[in-house]
């Protein structure tokens, strides 16, 4: 166009617009700081262009741009600032390179090896060598031979005086008990500190070599009461053993603890806790020290444990306060029972132990040994805090109680916590009901024989917590029905759940699961008497558990049951109570009734089909074995005389 008009198009000042908000408002984006100018030049530079051929090309035609635009020009000075940033940056990769160069010969070893300087070695002649190596093997030779010669001689000695070898028996003393070296004497240790114990007795002894003691004769070592033969638990050690085990006098003897439940004057359950028979025996194989200190070690368990419940004895708040009277502890379980905790200590070593118990509970002496482990345990093992800034105490479950949003009563539930006394308090509660269950479902089972009453206890129970489940059955009718229920036997009560899913708490009295056995048989009868009349086509009337005409009766309620024949011309009642027995009495009816007369009231003759009056079956003398045998006999012989 020959009217054009050059136009100059300028970018405003102000920055790029990074977003417009929905008030209308816009932000700006922030000018480029100096390292991000800095960066964008650096990305123009074309660092592939490394020769100086390219370069001089470069330089020519830029001098040829120059002289014939000037506008080239401007471009080629605003393009090249950075060549000596470039230059340097190609030397450096230069002498990388070398230097890489240099590293693969050197590594490699094809093209150039390295070999270091050697040093100018001394003259030396090889006979000196030789002189002085000889020297050097032959003192050897002599330490050597010295010491097999004095090997020899205690051997020789040990087998003539037929003594054990004092270091042997200290190392095999070692390998079982703490022992420390305390200037000239050696002291071990019985006690349980390192397992988080805080009992305040001593439990160290000494130990002594008895070279002395074994050329001198037998009563002069059997005056030394602490360190003599019969000091030492009073047993009579061996003359052989080259150790003297020293205890102290208030650890020597034998103890244990007695555990017995009593109800007026007789032992229910009895259990002895020591820790003799615990464990491998070692002491053949180690020495007559060792039967010594695990007499010694057990005396101190026994103490450590009696102490530790009398403590709690005194500390608790029970209903019916706990006695400590010496070394005896006594604590009511139930009305009438009494849990007795005795410490028997004796100082002389009787050889006729006491005779193993009959009713021996395994279950709570391993929970007396049990129990105080845990608290050795947590005296010594302390949660660590969570975070590490946290004070330590709480346990894990306290340190989450706020993120987890706790509330009071699982807040409460944390911190309480039982005592020894107190869980084996309940264990032999428990261990009591249990024994009365077992009592009651055993003597039940003997004198019911219709139905049978089949009992199976759980194997995997709780020290505080037992299950057994009650089938009742009859011999021959199991596939009618059968009835069943879960009894949880608890602390102080019982827990019933029926098959209807009926819950029924208990308290320790015998008398209240007797009578619920009793009503669950009574329902049994009639349920399976149902069944079976309607397997032989008889129709059910009425049937009721809850029976609320006749005499009160002492146990429960009686149940009934009204059935008619197919033909509807006979009826059978039949009556169940819960007496002290079970009490079954059967009723039939026959219908037309025999004795109806038609008379100016009732003058239809189809009245007589009501049925007669009731006559009472001599039940005892039906043959059969069982009830429903009985039953089933009776309803066929009704069936067939109607047909």
């Amino acid at each position: 166009m020959s009217n054009s008009v050059n136009i100059s198009v300028e970018t405003t000042c102000e920055n790029q617009i990074r977003e417009i908000g929905y008030d209308g408002t816009e932000l700006y984006q922030p000018p480029p700081t100096l390292s991000e100018s800095l960066a964008k030049c650096a990305a123009r530079i074309d660092f592939s262009k490394t020769s100086l051929d390219d370069l001089k090309k470069e330089e020519k035609t830029a001098a040829a741009a120059t002289e014939d635009d000037k506008d080239a020009t401007q471009f080629q000075e605003s393009l090249w600032p950075w060549d000596a940033v470039r230059n340097k940056l190609k030397d450096a990769l230069t002498e990388i390179c070398v230097l890489s160069d240099v590293i693969s010969v050197a590594k490699d070893k094809r093209y150039l090896v390295l070999d270091p300087l050697l040093e100018e070695a001394d003259d030396t002649k090889p006979i000196v060598q030789v002189y002085s190596r000889k020297k050097a093997i032959s003192q050897a030779a002599q330490v050597l031979l010295g010491g097999a010669e004095r090997l020899r001689s205690a051997h020789s000695e040990q087998r003539s005086r037929n003594v054990s070898d004092f270091h042997i028996e200290l190392l095999r003393l070692r390998q079982n008990w703490r022992l420390k070296k305390v200037s000239n004497a050696i002291i071990g240790d019985l006690s349980y500190r390192t397992a988080g114990s805080k009992f305040g007795m001593s439990g160290t002894f000494e130990v002594t070599k008895a070279e002395e003691a074994a050329d001198e004769d037998a009563p002069t070592s059997s005056n030394n009461s602490s360190s003599g033969t019969s000091g030492n638990n009073g047993m009579q050690l061996k003359a052989s053993s080259a150790l003297r085990v020293i205890v102290p006098a208030e650890l020597q003897g034998v103890a244990y603890i007695k555990v017995i439940t009593q109800k007026d004057q007789e032992d229910l359950c009895t259990a002895q806790v020591n820790l003799m028979g615990h464990g491998p025996n070692i002491t053949a194989q180690t020495g007559v020290w060792q039967k010594t200190l695990e007499f010694a070690q057990n005396v101190l368990f026994c103490k450590e444990l009696f102490a530790q419940l009398a403590r709690e004895a005194i500390q608790l708040q029970a209903p019916i306060p706990h006695v400590v009277i010496g070394n005896q502890i006594r604590a009511t379980l139930l009305p009438n029972i009494q849990l007795i905790i005795s410490l028997c200590h004796s100082t002389t070593f009787d050889s006729s132990q006491p005779a193993p118990i009959n009713d021996h509970d395994h279950v709570l002496e391993h929970s007396l040994h049990q129990l105080l482990r845990e608290v050795h345990y947590k005296n010594s093992h302390h949660p660590f805090p969570h975070p590490a800034s946290a004070p330590l105490g709480p346990t894990k479950k306290r340190m989450l109680a706020g993120p987890m949003a706790a509330d009071r009563e699982t807040l409460l539930d944390m911190t309480k916590s039982q005592t020894i006394l107190e869980q084996i308090i309940a264990q032999a509660q428990h261990i009591f009901m249990r024994k009365r269950t077992q009592y009651v479902l055993d003597t039940l089972a003997r004198d019911v024989k219709d139905p049978q009453i089949v009992s199976h206890w759980n194997a995997m129970n709780s020290p505080t917590m037992s299950c057994v489940k009650i089938n009742i059955v009859t011999h021959g009718y199991d596939a009618i029905g059968r009835t069943s229920l879960v009894i949880h036997v608890k602390e102080r009560s019982l827990k019933c759940i029926c098959r209807d899913g009926r819950v029924m708490r208990l308290s320790y009295e015998p008398q209240e699961l007797r009578d619920l056995i009793l009503c669950q048989i009574n329902s049994h009868q009639i349920s399976c008497l149902i069944s079976l009349a309607r397997c032989m086509a008889w129709t059910v009337l009425s049937n009721s558990n809850h029976l609320g005409i006749g005499k009160v009766e002492p146990l429960g309620n009686a149940s009934s049951c009204l059935l008619a024949s197919p033909n509807s011309d006979r009826m059978i009642a039949v009556q169940i109570r819960c007496d002290p027995q079970i009490d079954v009495k059967v009723y039939i009816a026959r219908s037309p009734r025999q004795d109806f007369f038609p008379s100016p009231l009732v003058p239809e003759k189809l009245w007589e089909n009501l049925g007669g009056n009731f006559k009472e079956v001599r039940f005892d003398k039906i043959e059969g074995k069982s009830f429903l045998n009985k039953m089933e006999f009776l309803m066929a012989s009704l069936t067939s005389n109607s047909s």
